[in-house]
């Protein structure tokens, strides 16, 4: 037993606080008599006033196993009892154990390249500790604009990535793991092409016109639009979001979309440390459409064309007196028994993938170091399509004096993107597309018998008005090459003028080299000597383009406490940001010898060139002020003033302010010593952001030599000049965000359930729209500040840990956004704005944003069912005339509509389908979306499972206008198995019209719009860490063997290959689905090791 001893003075502290101050209050109940005795018993003096207090402290055997995040036994830990020299390690099963320890002593766990820990012994004297990677504590400090700020003292609304989570993906990319990874940030692609951006919204669309993209600050240097492809996510030390005002501010005109800060890795003190992930795996299609076997397609074609069909497919049922007659040919019985040509299964591959990062990391007090690079290496699962990346970076950290200190952070790195653009944006002829050419090409051959998958065309269906090309020789002889080169450099200088003032500058550069590469041999749609539509022949373009941006920012931070309870940081800071470009292109065409490739242009006649280039420049000054009074009380203020080249004179200047305030009721007297509450802070924001995303020069007019607009006078060639393009507008100023948040944190049971709410409504004014203009000014439009749109939502996030009893660990994360877009004002006298879109050739509105509604909503007609038999008056020729109180397509359309064909509702009830008749018929937004992920270790096993999913959004599956209808009656073109159901004077169907009923061309409808939500298992990853006592044997600290598994299985509705789509994508187009790269399933294993 060891006597513990303390002096008080009775008249100037209460008993308890007393108890409570030495961790005793459990002697409360049983002692407080006899206490209170022995201290009334001594009297006090004036000079001293003291007594002395004698307790017995009771000491314990304290054992207990250390174990790594993922349940690992850890060998060499460090156990010291604080303030004392004894102390021990663990064995190698992480055992450890100490001797006479008193109880409430303080237990400090350390161990390299973990964060050191601090525990308490209690009288059961048993204490097992699980180790967090140092990476994982600094968790607890949060990386905002220009500063850090620990996780209590945050007013803002800030979402901070689990990289360890995030990690667990396969992926090329952090943006292609972040979807549903934090509640608020909705993450979509185009489609699953290798290398391919993703499109990321924060909260909502901010902007009808211009980008919603948010910005990216990267080590300090704030970036718009990067190519996160460039960016090696195992080099991410920390990944943060700030979504509301309060933490965008402080960045002002490109605030307004949210912004996403990384934080790359650094040395850090100690030995150095090798370390090495490898992995290596493959990739396939998820799912592929289900096609007509020969049968059902022939006999498709004997409905659409019987005579054309005969004279192809069945020439033995043809009358002897053609000339195309075989008795010994096809029936169509026969195609029953013919293996069709499966052409997704000859487009698709099991395509490979590897990633390689080798890093050296480590550092003395005064200098720390880290080299990395890595190797990307992505197969794309459509043949001669492709991804790589070849990556460095070295970052260099030196300590002069305590007083300087100066960093260095250099990232070069290569990207490659090879094979065709399966999605072809905006063009109108559809066999561009690589998988409607798949999806069309005819599984078998008719009455020429020849190998249809040799053949590059085919040579027995051709006509003027329509191009078949074998799909695979197509996509085997594309060639497109997309390079990029990124050199990004980063210096940055501290200086401690005293111990409450620092000042730091960032000077950093972003240098990006494009080179574009693309050759139409004459196997290709478009360098085909056969395509009637494009008159080019076998053409090549060459573009290159060069952007430099360089930035200097300067901050004087100033921190101090007063009277140990008042705590103010006030931040200042300059930016400076200067940026130019240039693009240049040619093109010829006619190349006489395809065999050169690219080195062939200049055998070719020039019919394109193109150059421009642009520059830009911004100034800003920003300042924030940290108030906090004992970490009760916080308060936050920015402010920001930021000026930009792309806005005329008067209005380069903008101004954001943001106010936020924050109360941490958990310091507050009634929850202080709350067992079960950890955590009570209600936080509220309001501020204002804008947004710059516009072109340099827009403010500006354009003038034009196209000789199409000149006039020609006496029949002479029309006289050379110049006539104005494009009305310029110096009135131009920024789109300007103001947004409300209000969010309460909340956790229980020592942070094991942590609970974060957030509410927001944000409004965005000065929409850049193109605004009618009069007649009389000779312009149509002009762009101007003038409309208005508003965001509000909810998000929740809970973090949980289910079990840890030391062996078995489980816990889980689980977020769900919610958000409402809506239009509060357009231009002048517009209601509604309209998007066309165009299928199979033809250009219709299929979108509409309308005042009072989201944004992108789907415009259409309202199906209907099919018109049945029952429906017409049949004359005694058997000809069939619409019954008069049914709707006709238009006027004088009753004879020409048969039974079968598509019937769309009449809302006006004029008895006549027309524009008056199409509505909104869905929403391209989803209504909430989300994820949750959940971690289970034991021993040396750790499994992750994440599930991603979202609800409420619809999706226009433009693919079926075409392969689940034949619109328009194409012969020889193929369909989905599904239109086996179609309406037949047998199978009267009322879903599937016949061959040619789809309406009149341009009539888009719900009949092809489609419930999106889907619950997908998104990543699944399985890792076990070899015990340290063998792998040690090999020199190696560390060794994990890791599989994964990325998009194992989708749970939707939905009848395309894949629901998460929109080849289209923009907030006034979202959802369109129409020969997308599908997305890949990945399966990967590798290995990590630590040397």
């Amino acid at each position: 037993m060891q006597l513990f001893k303390r002096n008080y003075n009775r008249k100037s502290m209460k008993m308890k606080s007393v108890l409570q101050t030495h961790n005793i209050s459990w002697l409360e109940p049983v002692f407080w008599k006899v206490l209170m005795a022995l201290c009334c018993l001594v009297p006090t003096t004036t000079n001293l006033s003291a007594h002395d207090m004698y307790v017995y402290q009771q000491t314990v055997v304290v054992t207990g196993k250390v174990v790594d995040d993922k349940g690992g036994p850890l060998e060499g830990v460090s156990i010291q009892v604080k303030g004392q020299n004894k102390k021990t390690a663990t064995d190698a099963k992480g055992n450890y154990k100490l001797q006479g320890i008193p109880v409430n002593s303080i237990l400090v766990f350390s161990h390299i390249g973990s964060a050191p820990q601090e525990h308490k012994v209690s009288v059961s004297g048993v204490k097992n500790v699980t180790m967090v990677l140092a990476e994982r504590a600094l968790e607890d400090v949060v990386v905002i604009g220009y500063g850090t700020v620990k996780k209590d003292d945050l007013t803002g609304s800030v979402s901070q990535v689990d990289m360890k989570d995030l990690m667990e993906a396969p992926v090329g990319s952090f943006d292609e793991a972040l979807a549903g990874r934090v509640a608020g940030v909705q993450v979509s692609s185009s489609d699953g092409q290798p290398g391919a951006g993703m499109n990321i919204v924060i909260r909502g669309a901010n902007s009808l016109t211009q980008s919603n993209a948010p910005l990216y600050v990267i080590d300090g240097f704030p970036i718009e639009d990067p190519d996160n492809a460039a960016v090696n996510p195992e080099e991410i030390e920390s990944l943060t979001i700030l979504k509301d005002a309060s933490a965008t501010a402080i960045y002002g005109a490109r605030g307004a979309n949210g912004v996403i800060i990384i934080q790359t890795k650094k040395g850090k003190v100690g030995k150095p440390i090798i370390s090495l992930n490898s992995s290596l795996g493959f990739q396939q299609v998820a799912k592929t459409m289900k096609m007509m076997t020969p049968w059902e397609f022939v006999n498709l074609q004997m409905e659409i064309s019987p005579s054309r069909a005969k004279d192809i497919y069945t020439t033995a049922d043809l009358d002897p007196s053609n000339e195309n007659y075989d008795p010994n040919g096809r029936t169509l019985e026969d195609y029953r028994n013919l293996k069709g040509i499966d052409w997704q299964n000859l487009l698709f591959r099991k395509s490979l993938n590897q990633n390689h990062t080798l890093s050296l990391r480590g550092g003395t007090k005064t200098t720390r170091y880290s080299f990395s690079g890595s190797i990307f290496d992505q197969q794309g699962i459509i043949i001669n399509t492709g991804s790589n990346r070849y990556q460095a970076r070295l970052t260099l950290d030196h300590e002069f004096n305590k007083k300087f200190r100066i960093g260095l952070n250099v990232n070069y790195s290569e990207n490659e993107r090879t094979g065709q653009i399966v999605n072809a944006g905006g063009a109108s002829n559809y066999t561009a597309f690589a998988l409607y050419r798949t999806w069309a090409y005819r599984p078998v051959t008719g009455r020429i018998n020849y190998d249809l998958i040799d053949a590059g065309f085919d040579d027995e269906y051709e006509n003027e008005s329509d191009l078949r090309l074998n799909p695979i020789i197509t996509a085997k002889n594309d060639y497109t090459h997309r390079l990029n080169y990124y050199f990004t450099p980063n210096v940055n200088l501290e200086y401690d003028i005293n111990n409450k003032l620092k000042w730091k500058s960032v000077f950093s550069l972003n240098s990006v080299r494009s080179e574009n590469q693309t050759f139409y041999n004459s196997e290709t749609p478009h360098g085909s000597p056969r395509n009637r539509f494009l008159a080019r022949g076998v053409h090549g373009i060459m573009g290159y383009s060069q952007s430099n941006v360089w930035s200097n920012e300067n901050t004087l931070t100033y921190k101090r406490t007063f009277a140990k309870a008042h705590n103010l940081e006030v931040m200042g800071g300059f930016s400076v940001q200067e940026g130019s470009s240039i693009n240049k292109g040619f093109g010829t065409m006619g190349i006489t010898d395809e065999t050169l490739i690219m080195q062939g242009l200049e055998l070719g006649i020039p019919y394109t060139s193109s150059a421009s280039a642009g520059e830009f420049g911004m100034v800003s000054g920003f300042g924030r002020l940290n108030y906090d009074f004992k970490s009760r009380y916080l308060l936050t203020m920015t402010y920001r003033a930021d000026g930009s080249s792309k806005f005329a004179k008067g209005n380069r200047f903008s101004y954001f302010p943001s106010f936020a305030a924050a109360w941490n009721m958990k310091r507050e007297e009634f929850l202080k010593y709350s067992e079960l509450i950890s955590e009570a802070k209600l936080r509220v924001s309001y501020g204002a952001t804008g947004n710059n995303r516009i072109g340099n020069y827009d403010t500006y007019g354009t003038v034009n030599t196209a000789l199409s607009n000149t006039y020609s006078f006496g029949n002479k060639l029309p006289p050379g000049g110049v006539y104005v393009s494009k009305m310029g507008n110096d009135e131009l100023r920024w789109e300007t965000t103001e947004q409300l948040n209000i969010g309460y944190d909340l956790s229980f049971l020592n942070k094991r359930v942590s609970l974060t709410l957030d509410y927001y409504q944000k409004t965005t004014k000065d929409l850049l729209l193109n605004a009618d203009m009069p007649i009389s000014s000779g312009f149509e439009r002009v762009f101007k500040n003038i409309g208005s749109l508003q965001n509000n939502g909810f998000e929740v996030t809970l973090n949980t840990t289910n079990i840890n009893n030391g062996k078995f660990s489980w816990r889980s994360s689980f977020n769900i956004g919610f958000n409402n877009n809506k239009i509060i004002k357009l231009t002048r006298n517009q209601h509604s704005m309209f998007s066309n879109m165009v299928v199979g050739g033809n250009t219709s509105a299929l979108y509409v944003s309308r005042v009072g509604y989201p944004a992108g909503m789907f415009y259409g007609y309202i199906f209907d069912g099919i018109y049945q038999v029952e429906d017409f008056n049949i004359s005694s020729t058997g000809k069939y005339t619409l019954k008069s109180d049914l709707p006709e397509y238009g006027e004088g359309s009753r004879s020409s509509i048969q039974p079968g064909y598509i019937r769309f509702k009449d809302l006006n009830g004029d008895g006549r389908i027309d524009d008056k008749d199409m509505s909104i018929i869905g929403r391209g937004q989803p209504i909430h979306a989300g994820g949750f992920a959940n971690n289970f270790s034991y021993k040396g096993f750790y499994l992750h499972v994440f599930l991603q999913w979202s609800y409420g959004n619809d999706v226009f599956n433009a693919n079926r206008m075409i392969f689940d209808g034949n619109y328009s009656g194409l012969f020889n073109v193929n369909q989905y198995a599904s239109y086996n159901d179609r309406w037949t004077p047998e199978n009267r169907s009322n879903t599937l019209y016949k061959p040619s009923g789809g309406g009149p061309p341009g009539y888009l409808s719900n009949r092809t719009l489609e419930d999106g939500s889907f619950l997908r298992l998104k990543t699944v990853s399985l890792s076990y860490t070899i015990p340290a006592q063998f792998s040690k044997k090999a020199y190696i600290n560390k060794l994990s063997l890791r599989m994964a598994i990325q998009n194992l299985l989708t749970f939707s509705n939905y009848s395309g290959m894949d629901p998460e789509v929109s080849t289209r994508h923009s907030v006034l187009t979202p959802g369109f689905d129409y020969s997308p790269y599908p997305q890949p399933r990945t399966v990967t294993f590798g290995l990590n090791a630590t040397l």
